[in-house]
């Protein structure tokens, strides 16, 4: 009787084997249809249906929401602006504004690059975005003076045209 256990460790491993071996013969042999069914059908060979996902519709018109993104798009802008390649840098700065939206910063660098490049209502356009979204800004007494600054120019440059 000292074999009793280790023989019915043998016949549970044995019927184990076999249910394994059985299910996977199974697997692999699809079933066969009876002789009485009718043929399979053919797929459907329309062309798949548009996605109608009203999220993916709409996606386009909602802001691109990065903060990351709009942190290393001024990083590489400070880096044009620096380098000497203004539109370079614009480009950057505008990322940045659209990726982040509300966000100041990038429209006091934009209001740079635009001065350095000579565009002066667009720089003032620019400062003045900036002072609107950060109006207790600590350079905000100092950006107010240089949007005056570039409104007397560009009213001088009109009058002398005249």
């Amino acid at each position: 009787m000292g074999c009793s256990r280790p023989c019915g460790m043998a016949i549970i491993f044995c019927a184990c084997g076999m249910f394994l071996a059985g299910a996977s013969l199974r697997a692999q042999d699809p079933p066969s249809p009876p002789a009485d069914a009718a043929p399979p059908a053919k797929p459907d060979q329309t062309k798949p249906k548009p996605n109608t996902d009203s999220a993916v519709q709409s996606a386009p018109d909602q802001p691109k929401w990065d903060p990351l993104r709009a942190e290393k798009d001024l990083d590489v802008g400070k880096y044009y602006l620096k380098k000497g390649d203004i539109d370079a840098a614009i480009d950057r700065f505008e990322d940045a504004a659209e990726a982040k939206p509300g966000y100041a910063v990038p429209f006091l660098y934009l209001g740079e690059a635009y001065e350095k490049k000579g565009k002066k209502k667009q720089a003032v356009k620019a400062y003045q975005r900036y002072v609107d979204l950060f109006p207790h800004a600590e350079d905000g007494d100092k950006v107010r003076k240089k949007i005056e600054k570039l409104h007397a120019v560009i009213d001088k440059e009109k009058s002398s045209r005249e």
